[in-house]
C-alpha cells in the first residue's frame, strides 16, 4: 500500500514539475500573444479587418497553450474589430466569449471594459438596455476599488453617448465634461479626440454650429495625425451635415467626399449607408431632383437587402443562442468528466489492489455521479427553457419582417407612382409651352401675352415638382 502511495506521490510530482517547464518554455508566446492584441487594439480605428487578424492569431497561440487571459483578451479585439465593421451580431459572440474568460480569472477590468463595449452596441436600439450595461458597469468598477481613469473616463463617455441618442444632452454634455476631466489629452491623444467629436456632436444638435465646428475641426485634425480613418469618416459625416443646415453646399460636398472614400476603405456598410443619406439631403437642397432620386433609390435598395441596424430582439436571441451553445459544451465537458472520473476509478483499483480503497473510490464515485445527474437535469431543464425563448424570440423577428417587408411594399409603390405622376403631370405643361411658341412664331399672339403664359406655365411645373416631393416625402399623405 505504502509502495503504491509512494508511486502514485511520484507521478504526480513528475507531472507538475513537466508543467512547470512547460511554462517556462511559454513565456515567450505568451508575450507574443499581448503584442498582436496590442497591435490589435491600436489599428481598430484604422484598418478593423487587420484588427480582426490580429485577433484570430492571438486566439490561436493562447489556445495552443491554454492561455486564458489571453483568450479574454483576443475575443475583446475581435468583438471590437466586428463592432467597427458593423457586424454587431458577430461582436456581441466575441464580447460574450471574453466576459466568460475574464470571469474565470477574475480580471475586473476586462469585465468592465467589456460591459463597456456591450453597451456600446445597443445605443442605437435600445437605450434602456444600454444604460443598463453601463450601470453594470460602472458598478462593478466602484465594488472593485479600481484605479484606471481612463477606463472610467470611457464609462462615462459611454453614458454620454447613450444620453445623446435619447436627445437628452443636458445629460450628455455632463457626462462629457466628468470623461473629459479624467484624461489629459496629453496622456491619451485618441481618447481626447473621441471625446471632441462626441461634444461636437451635441453641439450640432443643439443648433450651436460654431462652436460645434471648432471642436470637430480640432478632433479631425488629431484623427489625421493618428490614421483614425473611422473617427474622421465620422466626423467629416458631422461636419457635412453643419455645413448642410448653413447651406453651405460646397463645403457639404467637400467634407461627404472626402467622409465617404474613409467609409469605402474602411469596408464600412454603415458609414456609407449614413453618407448616402447625406447626398441625398444635399442634392434634394439643392434641388437637383434627378440627383436626389438616384440617391434615394440607392437607400431603399440598401435597405431592403439589410438594416443599418441590429434590432435589439436580435441582439436578444444571439446572446440567448451563445448561452444555449454554452449549455451544451457544459453538458458535454460533464460527460467527458464522468468518463474521465470512471478511468481514474478503475486505474486506482487496478493499482491499490485493496477491497478497502476500491471500496472507498467507488462510494466517492458514486455519489460524484449522483451529483452530476442532478446538474445534468437541471441544464436540460434549462435547455428547455432556453428552446422556448427562441421561439418566442423567432415568432416576434417573423413579425418584424412582415412589417418590414409591408413598410418596403408601399414605398415602392409610391415610388412607382410618382414616375406615373411626373409623366403625365409634366407633360402637359410643357406641351403647352411648346404651342405658345408656335403660336409666338406664326405671330398669333403677342410677344408678352406669350411670356405671361409661358411664366403661369413654368410656376404650374415648380408647383407640382414640390407638390410631388412633399407627397414622397411627408408619411401621412397615403399616395399621389
Amino acid at each position: 500500500m505504502n509502495r503504491i502511495l509512494a508511486g502514485l506521490l511520484c507521478l504526480v510530482l513528475h507531472i507538475s514539475a513537466h508543467a512547470d517547464v512547460r511554462n517556462d518554455g511559454s513565456k515567450q508566446d505568451t508575450n507574443r500573444v499581448i503584442n498582436l492584441i496590442v497591435s490589435g487594439f491600436e489599428i481598430r480605428l484604422t484598418d478593423a479587418n487587420q484588427s480582426i487578424k490580429y485577433a484570430d492569431q492571438a486566439l490561436q497561440l493562447s489556445k495552443q497553450m491554454n492561455f486564458v487571459r489571453g483568450l479574454a483578451l483576443a475575443y475583446r479585439i475581435k468583438g471590437l474589430g466586428e463592432f467597427y465593421l458593423g457586424n454587431k451580431e458577430k461582436s456581441i459572440e466575441n464580447y460574450l466569449s471574453a466576459l466568460k474568460y475574464f470571469h474565470q480569472v477574475n480580471d475586473y477590468v476586462g469585465e468592465v471594459n467589456v460591459y463597456n463595449n456591450i453597451s456600446a452596441l445597443y445605443q442605437d436600439v435600445d437605450f434602456d438596455k444600454s444604460l443598463d450595461y453601463l450601470n453594470d458597469a460602472l458598478q462593478l468598477y466602484k465594488n472593485e476599488n479600481l484605479k484606471d481613469k481612463t477606463l472610467l473616463a470611457s464609462i462615462y463617455m459611454n453614458f454620454g453617448n447613450t444620453y445623446q441618442r435619447k436627445f437628452n444632452f443636458t445629460k450628455a454634455l455632463s457626462s462629457y465634461n466628468q470623461s473629459y476631466a479624467l484624461v489629459p489629452a496629453s496622456s491619451n491623444l485618441a481618447f481626447n479626440t473621441n471625446i471632441l467629436q462626441n461634444l461636437g456632436t451635441v453641439y450640432v444638435a443643439l443648433g450651436n454650429y460654431s462652436k460645434a465646428k471648432q471642436l470637430l475641426f480640432t478632433a479631425n485634425k488629431q484623427a489625421k495625425q493618428q490614421d483614425q480613418n473611422q473617427s474622421i469618416a465620422q466626423i467629416n459625416l458631422t461636419l457635412a451635415e453643419v455645413y448642410l443646415a448653413e447651406a453651405d453646399y460646397l463645403n457639404a460636398k467637400k467634407y461627404l467626399d472626402e467622409g465617404k472614400a474613409y467609409a469605402v476603405f474602411l469596408k464600412s456598410d454603415r458609414l456609407i449607408h449614413f453618407y448616402q443619406k447625406d447626398y441625398y439631403l444635399l442634392e434634394l437642397k439643392r434641388k437637383d431632383y434627378e440627383k436626389a432620386v438616384y440617391y434615394l433609390q440607392d437607400l431603399y435598395l440598401r435597405d431592403s437587402i439589410q438594416h443599418d441596424n441590429i434590432n435589439s430582439a436580435a441582439l436578444a436571441l444571439y446572446q440567448a443562442n451563445y448561452r444555449q451553445d454554452e449549455l451544451k459544451r457544459e453538458n458535454e465537458r460533464i460527460t467527458l468528466q464522468q468518463k474521465y472520473d470512471r478511468n481514474v476509478t478503475w486505474s486506482i483499483i487496478l493499482l491499490a489492489g485493496l477491497l478497502s480503497a476500491v471500496v472507498a473510490m467507488l462510494i466517492t464515485n458514486v455519489r460524484r455521479k449522483t451529483a452530476t445527474n442532478n446538474k445534468l437535469t437541471e441544464l436540460n431543464s434549462e435547455i428547455l427553457n432556453q428552446k422556448d425563448n427562441l421561439d418566442r424570440i423567432n415568432h416576434y423577428l417573423e413579425e418584424i419582417i412582415d412589417e418590414r417587408t409591408k413598410d418596403l411594399q408601399i414605398k415602392n409603390k409610391k415610388l412607382s407612382d410618382y414616375s406615373s405622376y411626373l409623366s403625365h403631370q409634366i407633360r402637359g405643361p410643357i406641351a403647352t409651352l411648346k404651342g405658345l411658341m408656335n403660336l409666338e412664331k406664326e405671330g398669333l399672339m403677342t410677344q408678352p401675352e406669350c411670356i405671361d403664359m409661358m411664366t403661369q406655365c413654368v410656376t404650374d411645373i415648380d408647383d407640382k415638382i414640390v407638390d410631388m416631393s412633399d407627397m414622397l416625402h411627408n408619411p401621412q399623405r397615403a399616395g399621389i
